[in-house]
């Protein structure tokens, strides 16, 4: 398959055990071209190696790494889940400026992953993986109401008719849905343009401001979730690292000291697992090329591995 390799088994590394103590001892490894239906509750792994889209919208280059920071993080992490299926599907890889066509495939290959039966958790790579993500989503599910959430500092809707980049896979869904359903929480007003906020209202985005997105405000931020769980059969939730602060994230291709914390965005992830419509995720805008001690890398893994957790209480 173009672009497609299988993960480099070595890049899972940890303590040894004899109880699979460990993730990295419990990670199974597939091919996107022989994915076998799966009838016990199944994550998928699958990484997005693109800075086309970073590159375009004049950010720093280096995201393409990020799916294997992520990987190397998660390796050593505790394993609690002895009936859970971790398979790790490899990496997408686009070493080309055929951005768009890249899109196309990893939109198939999400698409395959999710109608057997999996959960995917998407590594990124630049947010332009949004738009191939959703997607993959829509043809799996035609017929499904679906909601996104973007945790975010960026509502990443720029006009993308010259071009897809990083800036703009929520306004090149928008032109494909009759009913777009988007909610952004964490934007920052310094980091969005007045024409970005009056494209926001034009597509009946929902979000909230960095400001208001936190703990002590968790009564108006599960309002926005209700809204969005209400009027939604399933939901996507795309996690753009550059929304932290970058005390967390300084690892990101455009990081920022006014981002929100992690635990308003693992309080989240549970309250959409809960709900039982969270059917797909990603994490994207990892650099690894700037990040500090990992500390990026570590935040991604970490999320992920609430969100796992998250679904490993939810009945099949």
């Amino acid at each position: 398959m173009e672009n497609y390799k299988q993960t480099d088994a070595s890049i899972w590394q940890g303590r040894k055990s004899d109880d699979k103590l460990y993730l990295h001892e419990n990670v199974a490894f597939g091919q996107l071209d022989a994915i076998e239906k799966t009838e016990v509750k199944a994550i998928a792994l699958l990484g997005y190696c693109c800075d086309e889209g970073v590159k375009r919208n004049q950010g720093r280059v280096g995201a393409a790494a990020g799916p294997k920071s992520i990987r190397q993080m998660l390796s050593g992490l505790a394993n609690h889940w002895r009936d859970f299926q971790i398979t790790d599907f490899g990496n997408l890889n686009l070493t080309t400026e055929k951005l768009e066509a890249f899109q196309l495939q990893t939109a198939k290959a999400i698409a395959s992953i999710l109608i057997k039966g999996y959960f995917p958790i998407l590594l990124g790579g630049g947010h332009d993986l949004a738009y191939a993500h959703f997607k993959g989503i829509r043809d799996a599910y035609p017929h499904k109401k679906k909601g996104i959430l973007n945790l975010d500092a960026h509502f990443d809707l720029r006009n993308g008719n010259q071009q897809a980049t990083s800036g703009t896979p929520f306004w090149q869904i928008a032109q494909e849905e009759d009913h777009f359903n988007y909610c952004c929480l964490g934007i920052q007003k310094a980091a969005n343009n007045a024409e970005l906020f009056k494209t926001a209202e034009e597509y009946n985005v929902h979000y909230l401001l960095n400001s208001e997105f936190n703990l002590n405000n968790w009564t108006t931020v599960q309002d926005c979730l209700d809204r969005l769980l209400d009027s939604s059969d399933l939901v996507y939730l795309s996690i753009d690292l550059d929304g932290f602060s970058s005390a967390y994230a300084p690892g990101v291709s455009a990081p920022s000291p006014m981002g929100f914390h992690p635990d308003i965005a693992v309080k989240v992830i549970q309250y959409l697992v809960k709900s039982q419509k969270l059917i797909s995720t990603d994490l994207v805008e990892l650099n690894p090329q700037f990040d500090l001690d990992n500390a990026t890398a570590r935040l991604a893994s970490r999320l992920i591995y609430e969100l796992i957790d998250s679904l490993n209480t939810i009945p099949h």
